[in-house]
């Protein structure tokens, strides 16, 4: 989810793992595991004996993704000091309701 006026970085997939912290890293891998889990196509060819190797666990497939850089998932990280643009709110006037 990026922050609207904020200045970002991008990490593209060629990234190394080591470049994410384990808090991007824990959120990838979920995330791709969650698609795995709801019929998404792997990434990476497994066969039978693969996949037994694994357990058919969603999770440690999308590690093996990830360890690959074949997830395409970006991470967007608001760089500090950036002005925000964010619209001001406007007060709620509750006598218009009535």
């Amino acid at each position: 989810m990026a922050i609207s006026g904020m200045m970002e970085t991008t990490m593209s997939n060629t990234d190394k793992m080591e470049d994410y912290t384990k808090y991007e890293q824990a959120r990838i891998i979920g995330a791709r595991a969650l698609q795995i889990s709801m019929g998404a196509p792997f990434l990476i060819k497994l066969d039978d004996e693969g996949l037994k190797k694994l357990g058919y666990n969603p999770v440690e497939i999308a590690k093996l993704e990830f360890r690959q850089g074949l997830i395409p998932i970006r991470v967007k990280r608001p760089m500090p000091g950036a002005i925000k643009r964010d619209a001001a709110a406007k007060p709620f006037d509750q006598t218009k309701l009535e």
